[in-house]
């Protein structure tokens, strides 16, 4: 698969840039969250295919789930993810009957080479709160944190992008980060 004609990796990253200027990375939290859900995309020859699984926030039971599959237009290039998964992730999120308080998208938000993840482009799209969760660090470096081993901060050009967190002890971590409307300290 190759890009269109016309396409810049170099304006694709300066419009990550831009739409980094507009992220919130403090909590715009509604009173009450009753369901939240998550989002990923695999593939299959030349389609994406984006699944939104809707969970009660209480009990995390699984309440609904949805898939949309779409051609795959844009080829995978290292920190445009966002540009080759977010309409699938939109089509598949839009079809959820019951609307999430927050997202948790596969993928980096803040914790980006250009603060604009895929967490962070759909975060500003849907104008909601999303993490960005992703099995890899992207970028940075780990700094300790005197709090907890199981939360470790990441750090870039000396601000804190994001944390690698172990959800249960001996269990691979993940790196979570702002995506839009959250804190770090509460994604």
């Amino acid at each position: 698969m190759s890009l269109e004609k016309g396409f810049s990796v170099e304006k694709a990253h300066r419009t990550q840039v831009e739409l980094s200027k507009h992220l919130i990375l403090e909590d715009e939290l509604p009173s009450t969250i009753r369901c939240v859900a998550g989002t990923d995309v695999a593939y299959t020859n030349n389609l994406s295919v984006a699944a939104a699984a809707l969970l009660d926030f209480d009990s995390l039971q699984l309440k609904e789930s949805q898939l949309a599959v779409q051609k795959t237009v844009f080829p995978y290039i290292p920190t445009l993810l966002s540009f080759r998964e977010i309409r699938a992730t939109i089509a598949a999120t839009k079809k959820l009957h019951t609307e999430p308080e927050i997202i948790f998208a596969n993928g980096h938000g803040y914790a980006h080479p250009y603060r604009c993840g895929l967490a962070s482009h759909l975060g500003l799209i849907l104008k909601k709160p999303i993490i960005g969760i992703a099995k890899s660090l992207l970028i940075g470096a780990l700094v300790k944190n005197s709090q907890t081993q199981d939360t470790v901060f990441i750090q870039d050009k000396g601000e804190i992008i994001g944390a690698r967190v172990r959800t249960k002890s001996k269990s691979k971590p993940v790196y979570a980060s702002v995506g839009h409307m959250i804190s770090l300290e509460t994604a």
